[in-house]
């Protein structure tokens, strides 16, 4: 239950193949730990554009939280970690705005039509110090947690994508983007220490 509730957190909102997939968990007891947990007040279902999928509910993030926390009863490493995200995390934001716009003298928040290559090249050359970064914060999160295995190959092979031309492997979140495996290893932090972004600095 506590790595499918968490996949449900991480994800948002997803279906029950995504879900199993997040952490490569059998489809069949992930339905029925989601309806186990739909049961329990924990996780709803419902439809959005034509898309159904799971969430989770306030006493499922509860829940989520209970769970991780009973999981690592030393969060020392952790809390390290995050300390040096921190100021990754704000390259991540400032890298991935200057994606989605480029100023002009008359408009400073002008949309990136991406005809600038050498503004664009400058983000992904961004992206590409993020990406080496990753690795060693990866690791030293898998060596206490292993289910954090495989932000930084996720991130590696997005940023693969954007750099051979495919703009949407940048920021788009219906793909595995840059930005959506940093967002949610960002959450999986968050969730790790029951931290919440509004407290961030």
């Amino acid at each position: 239950m506590r790595l499918v509730l968490h996949a449900v957190r991480l994800l948002g909102f997803a279906d029950t193949p995504a879900v199993a997939r997040r952490f490569d968990l059998p489809q069949r007891e992930v339905e029925e730990a989601l309806e186990d947990a739909e049961a329990r007040g924990w996780t709803t279902r419902s439809t959005f554009a034509g898309t159904s999928g799971w969430s989770l509910t306030e006493s499922g993030r509860t829940e989520n939280e209970r769970l991780l926390a009973a999981e690592l009863a030393d969060k020392t490493d952790v809390s390290e970690v995050y300390a040096d995200f921190l100021p990754l995390n704000a390259l991540l934001q400032q890298a991935c705005t200057d994606w989605q716009l480029r100023p002009t003298p008359t408009d400073p928040l002008a949309a990136n039509d991406h005809d600038d290559q050498a503004w664009d090249a400058g983000v992904l050359h961004e992206l590409k110090a993020l990406d080496s970064a990753l690795g060693p914060i990866t690791d030293r999160l898998t060596s206490v947690l292993p289910r954090f295995r495989g932000y930084d190959t996720r991130f590696s092979a997005a940023l693969a994508r954007a750099t051979a031309g495919q703009t949407a492997w940048v920021d788009r979140t219906d793909v595995d983007s840059c930005h959506r495996v940093w967002f949610e290893l960002h959450e999986d932090l968050l969730a790790t220490l029951n931290l919440h972004r509004a407290d961030e600095p």
